[in-house]
């Protein structure tokens, strides 16, 4: 029985894992689009996919996984420098975008007011 609860757990901190990568790509994204972001700091993202094409590697791509792994980890690291240097604000309305979807737009409010119709007779 705890071996099926660990699975779970497993399955569950895989998925947990993979939506929030999900989400910081998509962040990301709407930051790299952005204008108010400096063109210098939106350097980090390409300057961080250079790595991959690099004859430079912390691990050699010939020792398969372990050499794919760094690649991926360094891809993780300029995602995560990008957001951090990135403006707050802008990293706030942007991961609220994000979480609330379409509802971060929808700011209907009801106002109650009572009017009255003047006819000019």
């Amino acid at each position: 029985m705890k071996q099926k609860q660990s699975v779970g757990t497993n399955r569950q901190t895989q998925l947990s894992f993979l939506s929030g990568l999900f989400k910081q790509v998509k962040l990301v994204w709407l930051l790299l689009r952005d204008n108010r972001v400096s063109l210098m700091i939106k350097s980090v993202i390409p300057l961080s996919l250079l790595y991959l094409i690099s004859p430079i590697d912390f691990v050699p791509d010939v020792l398969l996984g372990l050499g794919q792994l760094d690649d991926f980890g360094v891809i993780l690291l300029g995602m995560t420098l990008f957001v951090k240097l990135c403006p707050p604000e802008l990293v706030d309305y942007y991961a609220k975008q994000l979480e609330y979807g379409a509802d971060f737009f929808n700011d209907n409010e009801t106002i109650e007011s009572s009017y009255r119709r003047i006819d000019k007779d």
